[in-house]
């Protein structure tokens, strides 16, 4: 049975696709076009009932939420690919503990960016600069954070790559490229060289190269 995952171009989306490339896992995509509110047809709320992205589909088991898609993936692929949620119960925390940190701490003030930066004006709607200078700077405190964490390992989660880091690259995409905040990576060093090295990985290319937004 082939798996299917819905909207794969957004970011959000992303997460999981990444997963599945990692894990070397055969799925298929459904575009579904948010500008159009495809999201909250019928047809998709019957399997996303917030109407929001992503969906994985998987025969008659369907999951929603992008790191639940990851971990789900993860688990159930855990035989082939990386290992990507720890070998030891203490790995396994430390994977959950930063993923947590990237949902809770992270990827807010960075959306936040997003938003108005990327897509405000797309939509034609003013950018709020006000949210823009607060989320820079409570994004720039949380990687200080990720500076020290990186300086004592080469992951978030440990010496392995994981899904914690995984997690980060579709939007951290956003803030070196089209936010215009590369800076707040490359100012420090040992996210720098982070970074360097998980949006170098082969998967990620090719995730980002073969599902690119046209923003």
């Amino acid at each position: 049975m082939v798996l299917t995952i819905y909207a794969p171009l957004f970011a959000s989306s992303k997460r999981a696709v990444v997963t599945l490339v990692e894990k070397g896992v055969e799925f298929e995509t459904v575009n579904v076009d948010l500008m159009k509110g495809e999201q909250r047809q019928p047809e998709y709320m019957a399997i996303q009932p917030f109407g929001k992205i992503p969906v994985l589909v998987d025969g008659d088991y369907k999951i929603f939420e992008s790191r639940a898609i990851m971990r789900y993936i993860a688990e159930k692929y855990r035989s082939q690919g990386p290992d990507l949620l720890g070998k030891t119960i203490e790995e396994r925390g430390q994977v959950e503990q930063w993923l947590d940190v990237e949902a809770t701490s992270y990827h807010p003030p960075l959306l936040a960016l997003t938003l108005n930066i990327v897509f405000a004006p797309l939509m034609g709607f003013p950018a709020d600069e006000k949210v823009i200078k607060e989320s820079e700077e409570k994004l720039a405190e949380v990687l200080d954070v990720y500076e020290a964490q990186l300086s004592k390992n080469e992951y978030l989660a440990g010496d392995f790559v994981s899904l914690a880091d995984l997690a980060h690259l579709p939007f951290t995409e956003y803030l070196v490229g089209a936010i215009g905040k590369a800076y707040m990576i490359k100012d420090r060093k040992h996210v720098s060289a982070w970074w360097d090295k998980i949006s170098n990985r082969a998967a990620w290319k090719e995730v980002s190269e073969k599902y690119a937004l046209p923003v």
